[in-house]
């Protein structure tokens, strides 16, 4: 009987505990996020996320079981009082974020050895390819401009390409051991949250060339400060091979300083005293045509992609692609044929309804030029925002600047965030926007049920920050 009390009760506490796994992934294994999310009960809720069982989590839940199976069979063995079994249980389930906790340190030293394995073997892996690195990071448009030039150099190479956002030191260890062949250049999305993330990358990829797209405001509350990200996203810089290239999106400030201070050979864009800009600019809702300027050499383009935010995305892109060999007319041309990243400012139509899916975009630039994009659309327009997250003490301010962007554009907002909803009705309100056209969504149910209750034919619904579901 001990062992079926033991099993029954295991099985309960991984039914009531899959919200806490859920979260424990979510939060990238931070044990430091988890805890303080399960602490204020901001729990992954909803069906947006599954559980994924991958091999880490296999791992963890096996010792879960473990420990939840030993400690509820010794409770009936030598627990005799029903009413202390009883308040024992009770415990457990309240404890199940400090349980979840005591897993993950226990498994730590296997984790850090199984990563570390994995991590060297990539490195030989790639140093034995005869291919060109490319490594590219930034706060804003890493996976846009990723995404732009492994089209533009499949013009001439045979090019392989970090999937999707797969920038973390095992994302890019993942690519090298899976999909990584007989290419001729690969390129590396290299993502951070923290002081040393893109060292790691950097350090086992080697890049010979580089790209350092918008820097900003994104991830403040794990990075503390904009110096903080300077200095982080300055590590791909500093880990490119010294007859390495590295090539500057002079679109911030932040990227303009790192590119004045760079001692290697270096180019930069999206400026007209730069290498490469783009002038007489023409956007509307079908797309942009704009001249490129490169070296000096001028050609005019044309691109389905929307946004200012892309056409500098476009501007950097090509540029190290030039300096890569590609020619001018064979950039024009896939430039014209680019297809856009999904969730980043990706137009679909469903009916007679337009949706810009720019769910991916969780930062203030892009949601600016979102904006700007949704203004460019004629009818009905509808945004539906959760607001911004990991901005730390600037989070209120920024929610409550969008709230009023939101405002000046559109018709109707959906709200899909508590903690940012009082920022984002009041900086709608402080613009004069009716606050009977405001609405709130605590899930994806009660999302659909605005939307179906809203949309009219023609009209335009933008997904900030937001992922939107399927319209039938």
């Amino acid at each position: 009987m001990s062992h079926v009390y033991a099993l029954t009760c295991v099985l309960i506490m991984i039914c009531w505990a899959y919200i806490y796994f859920k979260t424990y992934q979510l939060c990238g294994y931070n044990i430091v996020k988890f805890f303080s999310k399960s602490l204020e009960f901001k729990l992954a809720f909803g069906d947006k996320n599954k559980l994924v069982f991958t091999k880490r989590m296999w791992r963890f839940l096996i010792v879960y079981v473990g420990l939840c199976y030993l400690f509820f069979y010794l409770i009936n063995n030598f627990v005799f009082s029903i009413f202390l079994k009883i308040l024992d249980c009770t415990l457990i389930y309240l404890f199940t974020p400090v349980i979840v906790c005591l897993v993950h340190i226990l498994l730590l030293p296997v984790e850090i050895a199984i990563k570390s394995f994995y991590i060297k073997k990539a490195g030989k892996r790639l140093a034995k390819k005869d291919c060109i690195k490319i490594g590219i990071t930034g706060s804003y448009g890493k996976t846009s401009t990723k995404n732009i030039l492994a089209q533009i150099l499949e013009k001439q190479y045979k090019v392989c390409v970090t999937p999707q956002n797969y920038n973390t030191d095992m994302g890019v260890t993942k690519t090298i051991l899976q999909k990584l062949d007989d290419e001729d250049v690969f390129i590396a999305e290299m993502g951070a949250r923290k002081k040393g993330d893109i060292e790691k990358i950097a350090k086992f990829v080697k890049p010979d060339y580089a790209i350092v797209t918008t820097i900003g405001a994104q991830h403040l509350e794990t990075f503390g400060s904009l110096k903080n990200i300077e200095n982080t996203k300055y590590e791909l810089v500093e880990g490119v091979k010294e007859d390495g290239i590295i090539v500057f999106n002079g679109d911030s400030p932040s990227t303009k300083k790192l590119f004045s201070i760079c001692p290697k050979e270096k180019y930069l864009t999206c400026d007209e005293k730069g290498y490469a800009y783009a002038k007489d600019v023409k956007i509307n809702a079908d797309g942009s045509t704009f001249f490129l300027i490169i070296d000096s050499h001028q050609i005019k383009v044309s691109t389905k992609l929307l946004g200012q935010i892309n056409i500098n995305n476009i501007v950097t892109a090509s540029a190290l692609a030039y300096l890569l060999g590609i020619s001018m007319e064979d950039i024009r041309s896939a430039i014209k044929h680019l297809e856009p990243t999904s969730h980043r400012l990706e137009l679909m139509r469903s009916g007679k309804v337009v949706i810009l899916d720019d769910s991916y975009n969780s930062n203030i630039i892009g949601a600016e030029e979102a904006l700007k994009v949704l203004s460019s659309f004629d009818g009905q327009k509808i945004v539906v925002t959760p607001g911004f997250v990991e901005l730390g003490r600037e989070g209120s301010e920024a929610n409550f600047k969008l709230g009023a962007k939101i405002a000046d554009v559109a018709d109707y907002i959906i709200i899909m965030n508590e903690t940012n909803k009082n920022y984002l009705l009041s900086g709608a309100i402080s613009h004069n926007f009716d606050k009977k056209k405001i609405f709130f969504a605590n899930n994806r149910k009660e999302q659909r049920s605005l939307l179906a209750k809203l949309t009219t034919s023609g009209c335009v619904v933008l997904f900030e920050n937001d992922l939107p579901d399927n319209f039938s």
